[in-house]
């Protein structure tokens, strides 16, 4: 029986942990914590160790995308410059910073076109104005979307019990 509560324990823990990390970079830019979780969730199903390799059509790599977040190596040089990581592995080693980052990340891009659905779609697919790369925009915030109304689903169920 031991082990069973040991058990139920640390799993508690990682989940008011992990809530707290996507509540706290939300509050702090100013996002919703679902919005956040629900890019984490697409973006890496939540695996603080993941990274990407984004590829030209000749399969070239043009940049790295890091943690949880899948933050692109152009925010890793940012957030450099600014003094709040000495490198990606910051942010592989901290999961609440990469939340804290891809939540920086967030607000910038809703700052720059609005705080809509298809402007959160420039998290994944950037700001270039071609037909292929808005159809990519609306088709990722169409997942974020779907995503985040699960997690206000599950939200509303366990609040309501």
């Amino acid at each position: 029986m031991r082990p069973f509560i040991v058990l139920l324990v640390t799993l508690l823990s990682i989940t008011q942990a992990h809530a707290y990390c996507f509540n706290y970079a939300a509050a702090r830019y100013h996002q919703n914590p679902l919005v956040v979780e629900a890019i984490a969730l697409w973006e890496s199903s939540l695996n603080a160790q993941a990274i990407g390799k984004n590829r030209d059509g000749t399969g070239n790599i043009l940049s790295r995308d890091y943690c949880l977040m899948q933050i692109n190596s152009v925010n890793v040089q940012a957030l450099k410059k600014m003094g709040v990581i000495n490198s990606a592995q910051d942010l592989l080693n901290d999961p609440c910073l990469c939340v804290q980052a891809g939540a920086w990340v967030l607000a910038k891009h809703l700052r720059h076109c609005g705080n809509t659905w298809s402007c959160l779609g420039s998290y994944n697919a950037g700001f270039s104005q071609t037909p292929l790369q808005e159809k990519r925009r609306l088709a990722y915030a169409d997942q974020i979307h779907a995503i985040y109304n699960r997690l206000v689903a599950r939200n509303t169920t366990l609040a309501d019990r």
